[in-house]
């Protein structure tokens, strides 16, 4: 009873959170023509709800794909539609086409993020205490650990309630996914790791260790049972991207305007201020100005596979749900630092990958969810989200650091070092105030990032 208890308060706790940073301002805010991510969100349930399936990721009269066009898989068009059904019954202004464009107000406001809490009550909040409650092997204390940290995640929180996205969806489904897998429910497990793709397209970053870690589980069932079992998962994984794509299956030309739409090669080799290796290497390199298109495509697909390789072959071979834990973390830092057309915002999926590990390397894991968050200052400070960005990364240090059980086994000079690490971070803060004039804090922050990226790619799977 008591530990029910304790889960019920981190739960109201993050939730509490949660809601106190969506009181502050969110992307494009006030900002015209273009807005942000919140107008991009509203502008899907408009079109969503007033024009046919037919024309969703189709450039016509009445869908500007230049405008926000819809870019994310059939799912996240759904669950816009959905939205925009229950908004047009509030106040059918919101979602009016055409007129509705940019449209802000505090009531909206207010029922946008309505939406984002919602889809956490009933997918991420949920997937966080089933995956660190199905784990027996753990004492409550390392549960709770890891439970706060997946809840209370800044990186996560400052996205979603801050800037504006629902990335609690796919995360949530995918945590779901992994959760399964542990307590040997395969075919569950893969059609929400379907359906989390099916959400967001870069689930993509998670999609080698599930594919290497349930073609492993059917080698070691042996020829007969496990030919079985690879039949079941992939007719499961089959009839479930069916139902999500079968609106779109009418023509090889509708299926092919969502996947170009999904996968837009024409965008560049990564967007904004992101702390990926390319980012960091084009101060001393420009590949844009080397390389053809074509080209940068397939250095960034071979870059990505050949560096993939290592942790899918261990996985491969020893198939245990440890091993899947690491070789999530390898592989989303694999694409994040590595493949094409990537966001700042894309570090969120190795962040959920190492909140998964957390119980079982708290200090990295904190070290590194620190770095992450730090990571998408350029775009929090672009929002307005710097206090925010400061006082959850504050309480979530002092929460890890002070507070949990685990740290008490970690050495002195352990305790020291990331207090050192988090001092020496907090420092940078500074080309934040003092703008400058060229690249300044983008190419310390990149390159700073990028490096420690590099480092928790290293991180070793366990001799299991």
């Amino acid at each position: 009873m008591g530990l029910l208890v304790e889960v019920c308060v981190l739960v109201v706790i993050s939730i509490a959170l949660r809601w106190s940073v969506s009181q502050n301002t969110y992307s494009g805010q006030s900002k015209p023509p273009m807005y942000g991510d919140y107008e991009a969100q509203r502008h899907w349930m408009e079109i969503t709800l007033n024009l046919p399936v037919s024309d969703w990721y189709r450039n016509t009269t009445n869908n500007d794909l230049q405008y926000w066009g819809l870019d994310y898989p059939p799912l996240t068009a759904y669950h816009s539609k959905i939205c925009g059904y229950i908004a047009q019954y509030i106040n059918p202004d919101w979602v009016r086409l055409y007129k509705s464009r940019g449209y802000e107000s505090y009531y909206h406001k207010l029922f946008m993020r309505y939406t984002v809490l919602v889809a956490d009550f009933l997918i991420f909040l949920p997937a966080a205490v089933l995956f660190y409650l199905a784990q027996d092997q753990l004492d409550d204390k390392s549960m709770l650990f890891g439970l706060m940290v997946i809840l209370l995640y800044p990186g996560l929180i400052l996205i979603d309630y801050g800037h504006f996205q629902y990335n609690g969806i796919s995360l949530g489904l995918a945590v779901l996914a992994v959760a399964c897998l542990g307590s040997e429910l395969q075919m569950i497990g893969a059609a929400l790791f379907t359906l989390a793709l099916n959400y967001k397209q870069m689930e993509l970053y998670h999609a080698m260790p599930f594919f290497t870690f349930l073609l492993g589980k059917c080698f070691k069932a042996g020829p007969f049972k496990g030919l079985f079992e690879l039949i079941k998962i992939g007719i499961t994984v089959i009839i479930t991207f069916l139902l999500c794509w079968s609106p779109f299956l009418t023509s090889v030309e509708s299926a092919k305007q969502v996947l170009t739409r999904l996968f837009p090669f024409n965008r560049g080799l990564y967007e904004d201020k992101v702390a990926s290796f390319w980012c960091s290497l084009s101060v001393l390199i420009k590949l844009k100005n080397i390389l053809s298109q074509e080209n940068l495509v397939l250095l960034c697909l071979s870059t990505t596979l050949l560096c993939l390789l290592p942790s899918s072959l261990h996985l491969l071979y020893k198939p245990t749900i440890t091993n899947f834990k690491y070789a999530l973390v390898n592989s989303s830092l694999v694409f994040f630092l590595f493949s094409f057309q990537v966001h700042e915002k894309s570090i969120l999926i190795p962040a959920i990958s190492v909140c998964m590990l957390a119980n079982r390397e708290p200090l990295t894991s904190i070290w590194f969810l620190s770095i992450s968050t730090f990571s998408m200052l350029p775009l929090l400070v672009k929002d307005g989200l710097i206090i925010p960005y400061i006082g959850l990364s504050v309480m979530f240090l002092i929460a890890c650091v002070y507070i949990s059980q685990p740290f008490n086994n970690q050495k002195p000079d352990s305790l020291s070092t990331l207090k050192k690490i988090n001092v020496s971070y907090s420092l940078l803060f500074l080309p934040f105030f003092i703008p400058s004039k060229q690249l300044g804090n983008t190419l310390i922050i990149s390159l700073a990032d990028t490096t420690h990226d590099n480092r928790e790619t290293e991180w070793k799977n366990p001799k299991v």
